[in-house]
């Protein structure tokens, strides 16, 4: 089996964004503590149940993203750019419900706008 790296631009550009996905979904499964710091919400009492959801949420986000390199189908690529924009969508309700209008949420929105417009881009036929 040899690596299959894609040829036109759009296809390229899912392929860019289930790549970034799957390193952001690994740092996030193997480096909880971490990642939970840097996005400003490390727990107080450090539990272990905590880290094990936002371990489980990382290795969520890395067999997604996973899945959408290996596969390489436009199905695949349009579930993944789906989830994306759910996600950011949930993201904006939380900076309109929550007040959650900080420089972390705003720049992560932006990141999610682009990791699920490159999938979405290429399925529809905009690239």
């Amino acid at each position: 089996m040899e690596f299959y790296f894609p040829t036109e631009l759009g296809e390229q550009l899912a392929f860019v964004a289930a790549a970034a996905a799957a390193v952001i979904g690994c740092f996030i499964m193997f480096a909880p503590g971490l990642t939970l710091r840097l996005l400003g919400l490390a727990p107080r009492e450090g539990r272990p149940e905590g880290f094990g959801a936002v371990r489980s949420t990382g290795g969520l986000v890395t067999g997604f993203s996973g899945t959408a390199l290996l596969l390489a189908q436009p199905t695949v690529y349009l579930a993944f750019g789906a989830a994306v924009a759910l996600a950011a969508f949930a993201r904006i309700l939380s900076i309109m419900s929550d007040g959650g209008s900080t420089w972390r949420n705003l720049l992560l929105l932006v990141a999610e706008i682009a990791l699920a417009a490159m999938p979405l881009a290429y399925v529809f036929g905009l690239t």
